[in-house]
């Protein structure tokens, strides 16, 4: 299995989120392969300064190297459905390729979200992209543990 998890974040070295990332990547490797792609450029800072409309075009842009048709596409988005832990279990079993994607401060385009597989939310609440990660990373590891019979999650 690989997961791979794209978000629209300028990365970077943050000390008090890196750790947990770390933590559960980690964790996480020992059922499967886990790769965190921080996506952000110029193009994406310029289209954020012009509006929220053109600031999701960047992001839909941005995404397209990390949208296949070989691999199972997973959108966080707050206004699809609520899951719980049993349910993103079930989303990640007996799959082999999964792509996470986490939008930036302006959402995802509609068309975006409508072309991934499966389009999931956490609650309505907002997080921060460094913080969102490390929730997603631990819902994987969850999920994992579920599907695997692992203790973890009990």
């Amino acid at each position: 299995m690989k997961i791979t998890i794209a978000t629209i974040d300028k990365g970077g070295k943050d000390k008090l989120y890196l750790p947990l990332v770390d933590h559960y990547s980690k964790l996480i490797n020992s059922y499967s392969k886990i790769e965190i792609v921080d996506v952000f450029d110029n193009k994406i800072s310029k289209a954020q300064d012009i509006s929220p409309t053109l600031a999701q075009q960047s992001y839909s842009n941005a995404f397209k190297p990390y949208f296949s048709r070989n691999t199972t596409t997973i959108v966080l988005d707050p206004s699809s459905k609520e899951v719980d832990s049993f349910d993103f279990a079930f989303l990640l079993k007996n799959r082999a390729d999964i792509t996470f994607f986490v939008g930036g401060a302006y959402g995802l385009e509609r068309t975006f979200v409508d072309q991934c597989n499966i389009a999931i939310s956490f609650g309505k609440i907002t997080l921060s992209h460094k913080l969102i990660k490390v929730v997603l990373l631990e819902q994987i590891f969850r999920g994992l543990s579920i599907n695997n019979n692992h203790p973890y999650h009990k």
